[in-house]
């Protein structure tokens, strides 16, 4: 068990986790594309007659309405947890033919009120996983983005967001339970999900986060950079795919704002042929 987590934990490295920096786009490869236009006026004529739906996809940059998920009939199978310890989940196993998608948002740096009318005019289900000494400042915005109708959900992403992997089990459980603690005051209750920052963990961490009342695990295959996705393996996004994003702005997407970066997340998605599932219904 303890190889395996520590696979995970550097195939989850090696795909940008939170704390640095994202990447330029020469790194991902191809150009940057050009920032939507706003609409014409003709255009604003043209949406103010569609229904609502249409409006959003418009009004966001997209060219066609989002697919989303249903809720499936049956869970997934995912293999279980070791004995005293959370279970692990990198992807969810859908059927090849199932193409869908997970979103996910991690620290909560960035706290903008436009990003709140994009999530909910689009209706995204986000699970999102907040560092408190990141996200504290405000986490009434992130109450706003829960309570917005799309089924969006709050987990723990630990107090400080250190590398969990260098930690004494001791300091491991501080961090993970010292969290549950911040959102079960701040929410009502304590998330039995969790992402280790980096995706780095051992051992010690699925221990130490099972005794603070941690169920699953959340890991990634996929992350969005400021343009483009950054795959683990391969150069598209597979069935049962989580995508890692991060809530941030322009000072650390080179410029672009959350909603710019959100917006390529879903033209992507939408150009490989995806649907967005939740992903709490598929756990």
């Amino acid at each position: 068990m303890a190889v395996a987590a520590m696979a995970a934990g550097a195939l989850a490295l090696s795909l940008t986790g939170c704390g640095g920096s994202a990447d330029p786009a020469g790194r991902l490869g191809g150009k940057t594309p050009e920032a939507t236009p706003s609409p014409s006026a003709s255009a604003k004529q043209s949406a103010a007659a569609t229904p609502s739906g249409d409006e959003a996809y418009r009004k966001w940059g997209l060219k066609a309405p989002l697919e989303f998920a249903p809720k499936p009939d049956r869970k997934p199978a995912i293999a279980p947890a070791a004995p005293g310890k959370a279970q692990v989940v990198d992807r969810i196993p859908v059927a090849p033919a199932d193409k869908v998608v997970f979103l996910t948002f991690d620290d909560g740096a960035e706290k903008d009120p436009e990003f709140l009318k994009m999530a909910a005019d689009l209706k995204l289900p986000i699970s999102m996983f907040l560092t408190d000494n990141i996200a504290s400042s405000d986490y009434g915005h992130f109450e706003k983005l829960r309570d917005n109708g799309s089924g969006s959900t709050i987990n723990n992403h630990t107090l400080t967001h250190p590398n969990l992997r260098t930690l004494p089990f001791a300091a491991q459980k501080k961090e993970i339970c010292g969290q549950q603690e911040h959102l079960e005051k701040r929410f009502g209750a304590k998330p039995v999900r969790f992402r280790p920052p980096y995706g780095n963990y051992n051992d010690d961490t699925l221990k130490a986060a099972s005794e603070c009342g941690i169920s699953q695990v959340i890991l990634w295959r996929v992350s969005m950079q400021i343009n483009n996705f950054q795959y683990a393996e391969g150069s598209a996004l597979k069935p049962g795919d989580i995508i890692l994003a991060h809530f941030r702005g322009p000072s650390e997407l080179k410029g672009s704002t959350e909603i710019q970066m959100t917006t390529r997340m879903l033209q992507r998605i939408q150009e490989q042929g995806y649907r967005i599932g939740r992903l709490e219904d598929y756990l």
